[in-house]
């Protein structure tokens, strides 16, 4: 069956079984975005006013904070995800792999946990600076 070239050598091994579930999770998270993201385009269409005052007193209500969070989360999610496939697709040196993974997921975990922050802190202090 060829052992000597690479093809015949990875011939009838199957697959590495690890592709499909980060796939499956990348097109969750891009529906949740467009969702999410539908959601604050039209919500935000719909206030009256876009000063200071109008949008943190918005926020500061819970059926929009929530998913605001929750869209936040979403988005620093597939942003992980699209960038560790260009990481792992493009950046050969396995050291060099690890230390991009690693700021990358703090990157991500980093944005994610300070954007919620920011929306939790208008919503548990009712907007006010």
């Amino acid at each position: 069956m060829g052992n000597g070239t690479p093809i015949g050598r990875v011939r009838g091994l199957g697959s590495a079984k690890s592709g499909t579930h980060h796939w499956i999770l990348q097109r969750f998270t891009a529906v949740g975005n467009l969702l999410l993201v539908l959601w604050l385009i039209f919500s935000v269409l719909q206030m009256p006013g876009l000063d200071y005052v109008s949008v943190t007193s918005w926020i500061a209500q819970p059926l929009v904070a929530v998913p605001m969070m929750l869209m936040l989360l979403s988005i620093f999610w597939h942003l992980k995800l699209g960038l560790q496939v260009l990481v792992e697709d493009y950046v050969h040196d396995d050291g060099l792999k690890f230390v991009v993974l690693m700021l990358l997921n703090f990157y991500a975990l980093g944005g994610a946990a300070l954007g919620i922050f920011a929306v939790a802190k208008i919503a548990f202090t009712g907007g006010v600076a």
